[in-house]
């Protein structure tokens, strides 16, 4: 009887979550928000930890949410996409190496602003999504919280400002959102479409690849798309429902002790996100200029993060989006893979600079 009064109770428990979360996105989606539902699910389940009430939902719900995102961004890996990637290969590498520089020295600031250890710099920098920061931080040992926050902090400064920005410039008058339920699908290009993006995370996941359901389910379908095979977009409500999975489980990272105890961390992350992206434009208006590109498509291929986002401003202004997405594909898949390895050498020269600092003392 107990454990079914307590099964009822979890249920219910699941529902209001989801039912309020669901809420927040739709008042968010009212008002146009960039990805409303993942930004109105978050803030609901922050609010809910910041007032210290539980927001526990399935585990699963996280994975699921990273494979439907990840193969709806993979389905961009077009012909088209693949062509551009050919030619602009040295340049896409370039720029993701780069990036992952800005990144480190970024870290370096915060280090200093916030007082933080290099880990918690080191993933609260490098664009690599809040819920892959928050997976390593886990591993090593750190709070989440704060490394969820810049991250975070970062994407909803680049969703705000640089596709309203560029926008303006355009004579394009058709939203973000409109474009996105405009997206053409069908039920079997659909099905396709998550057939490969769950092959791709379970052979990531069989060959322990960093952030398999992400980095597989991008690539199984990017490989779909680039074969021509006849893949289509999720409907609208299924992407919908990824976004309000994602932003539950992200704001569930936060409480009232970070916010409390996090004060300067939270000034001074909203510095390095304004200095990482300064950075990235600067490196894209360098780039456009070799490569010729239009200067509007090379910023939104160097944004630090929110590719989804930045490909459908890309469609929006029907400029560039093979390009768009190439940059950011490849800066996903050479961060993404190997962000275990590059936290873990970071957090190991950072050990052993405080090692022989020791013994320099003591010598």
């Amino acid at each position: 009887m107990n454990s079914d009064w307590f099964r009822v109770a979890r249920l219910r428990h699941v529902f209001l979550i989801y039912a309020g979360a669901l809420v927040c996105g739709a008042v968010g989606n009212l008002i146009n928000l960039p990805l409303p539902w993942m930004i109105g699910a978050m803030a609901f389940a922050t609010a809910l930890r910041l007032s210290d009430r539980e927001v526990r939902v399935p585990p699963v719900t996280r994975p699921i949410g990273q494979m439907i995102v990840a193969s709806s961004v993979g389905i961009s890996f077009t012909p088209a996409a693949v062509a551009a990637l050919s030619v602009l290969f040295v340049p896409m590498v370039g720029g993701a190496l780069l990036t992952i520089a800005a990144g480190f020295l970024v870290a370096a600031c915060l280090m200093r602003m916030a007082h933080v250890d290099v880990v918690t710099a080191a993933l609260s920098s490098i664009p690599m999504g809040p819920v892959e920061s928050a997976h390593l931080a886990a591993r090593h040992g750190v709070t989440p919280g704060p490394v969820v926050f810049a991250q975070t902090l970062r994407i909803m400064m680049l969703v705000v400002f640089i596709p309203p920005a560029l926008v303006a410039f355009s004579d394009s008058t058709e939203a973000a959102n409109d474009v996105l339920r405009a997206i053409p699908w069908t039920p079997t290009g659909a099905l396709l479409l998550a057939a490969f993006g769950a092959v791709g995370a379970v052979i990531a996941r069989a060959v322990r690849l960093g952030n398999p359901f992400f980095v597989g389910s991008i690539g199984g379908a990017a490989l779909a798309a680039a074969l021509s095979l006849p893949v289509t977009a999720y409907p609208y409500p299924v992407l919908v429902a990824a976004q309000v999975f994602l932003g539950v489980w992200l704001g569930a990272v936060f409480d009232r002790a970070l916010l409390r105890n996090a004060g300067g961390f939270i000034r001074a992350a909203v510095v390095s996100s304004l200095l990482l992206i300064g950075l990235c434009i600067a490196m894209a208006l360098g780039l456009a200029r070799i490569t010729g590109e239009a200067w509007q498509v090379m910023v939104l291929a160097m944004a630090p993060g929110s590719v989804t986002e930045m490909a459908l401003t890309a469609k929006v202004l029907q400029e560039g989006i093979a390009v768009v997405t190439a940059f950011h594909l490849v800066r996903i898949f050479i961060i993404l893979p190997f962000a275990p390895l590059i936290i873990s050498v970071t957090a190991r020269l950072a050990r052993n600079g405080r090692r022989d600092d020791g013994q320099g003392k003591d010598g």
